[in-house]
């Protein structure tokens, strides 16, 4: 494939894994890479694949990876003309984007303004409810003071979610039950919000009562043309923060799948999104839809719909920030199999999720037809202590769910990492469960699996 004409050399400004997978995308295009680093990452294995390394401060995050100045001065110095920001850290930052373009410089995702518009959940609202896609019910607008928030609370009913209107990745919500909560929570949730998001605004929700989350996965170009490419289910989340994904949903007729996929481009169009992202949806036990958010950058579980597709996400990002058309729409596509994935992360699960990192002494990594494995371990790397516990993600793919099911047990099976605990084994005996299997589950379902303590810290 020859490389988009545009891009001579792409920055990666990111670290772990996603980093690995953006320069790999690079080395196939022909591209050449730029990885940066902090000090705490002089080891990481994206060092070893990429063109050119450069450190860009300390271990601390703020110093470092979202450190604007220092990511931009890098593009500079070494003559990349694009940056991939990945996702977390600066992947949905309108801020970082408008650098880009200040300085000449291609931020390879959707453009500012979707951005701007991605961080801002009640203004999307309000365009999707103009362009009638199904929203949640909920306060028109944000609420200013706890009257104003109980008014609506009274008129949509409980429970009610308070969240953050600059909120994300399942980060400043707050589940009520009843008035009493409200009250307790709403100021509480105000200053959360300040503190995490710099924007105290908040609004209210309708929540509905152990739905399912599905979200679809969105191409756009830059004259528009827009298609999704399937749907993910990622309903198994602990504190709203997805464990394991697969594509297709196990839940979705093939009509709820077509009425969801046409919400879902008209969402895209509706904020006239470009690059990829994706359109997300709360489903409820009657199998309505709801218009969630737009998450503006590639997704962590994006390999489950590669493996069904068969299209490379992240060169359909280079290749659509250069400038290229999409060249095809949903119909064109031969969507196939079923592809699992499970977010491996060095946590304890016997001991509240907590992180666990340190040195990788035993390092087995999983094989065999159907297994896909995206990590930047290696035996002997130190895991910092800085940054998210997210160290793997194991995929699996087979023609049939179960049959993808069979090899991710296989592959969980044979997977060691010593002597970190990790949520390997929790993934195992959610393989092994009756409601898993038979595609029958909510966003309660985990609790089944965490301690009483912790199942109570998740319904607060």
């Amino acid at each position: 494939m020859k490389s988009p004409r545009l891009f001579k050399k792409i920055l990666v400004a990111n670290r772990g894994e996603i980093a690995l997978r953006v320069i790999r995308a690079c080395r196939d295009l022909g591209i050449k890479s730029v990885a940066v680093y902090s000090e705490a990452d002089e080891t990481s294995l994206h060092l070893k694949q990429a063109d050119e390394c450069i450190c860009i401060g300390p271990a601390p995050s703020a110093q470092s990876y979202l450190n604007i100045e220092h990511i931009i001065k890098a593009a500079r110095q070494s003559g990349a003309n694009a940056i991939h920001p990945g996702y977390g850290y600066l992947a949905e930052k309108e801020v970082f984007a408008r650098a880009c373009e200040d300085n000449a410089i291609v931020f390879i995702g959707p453009t500012s303004q979707n951005l701007g518009l991605a961080g801002d959940k009640i203004t999307a609202q309000k365009i999707m409810a103009q362009a009638g896609v199904p929203v949640i019910p909920g306060s028109p607008g944000g609420v200013d003071n706890l009257e104003q928030a109980l008014g609506v609370c009274r008129q949509i009913g409980y429970p009610v979610m308070i969240k953050a209107s600059g909120g994300g990745g399942g980060r400043g919500i707050r589940i009520c039950q009843n008035e009493a909560m409200v009250r307790e929570d709403f100021a509480i949730a105000k200053a959360e919000a300040a503190a995490a998001f710099g924007n105290d605004e908040l609004y209210i929700e309708k929540c509905i009562v152990r739905p399912r989350h599905i979200e679809f996965q969105i191409l756009a170009d830059q004259s528009g043309n827009t298609t999704h490419i399937g749907e993910r289910e990622c309903t198994i989340q602990r504190r709203f923060q997805k464990l394991i994904e697969e594509s297709p949903s196990p839940r979705l007729t093939d009509e709820l799948r077509q009425s969801m996929g046409t919400a879902a481009i008209i969402a895209a169009k509706a904020v006239n999104y470009r690059n990829a992202g994706t359109v997300e949806f709360l489903l409820d036990a009657d199998g309505n839809f709801y218009f969630m958010e737009i998450n503006a950058r590639i997704q962590v579980e994006h390999p489950v719909t590669e493996l069904t597709s068969g299209i490379d996400l992240v060169k359909e990002q280079i290749r659509l920030a250069a400038g290229e058309k999409l060249g095809y729409c949903f119909d064109d596509l031969n969507l196939r199999g079923c592809a699992i994935e499970c977010r491996i992360n060095a946590e304890d699960p016997d001991r509240n999720f907590l992180p666990c990192p340190g040195t990788v002494d035993e390092y087995l990594p999983p094989g065999g037809y159907g297994v896909r494995l995206d990590t930047h371990l290696y035996q002997g790397y130190e895991l910092p202590i800085y940054y998210d516990s997210l160290i793997a993600k194991l995929v699996s793919f087979d023609l049939t769910r179960a049959g993808a099911i069979a090899i991710m047990k296989r592959a969980l099976d044979e997977f060691r990492i010593a002597p970190l605990k990790t949520t390997i084994g929790l993934h195992r005996r959610v393989m092994e469960d009756p409601l898993f299997c038979e595609g029958n589950f909510d966003t309660s379902f985990i609790h089944k699996f965490i301690t009483a303590d912790e199942e109570e810290d998740n319904d607060e």
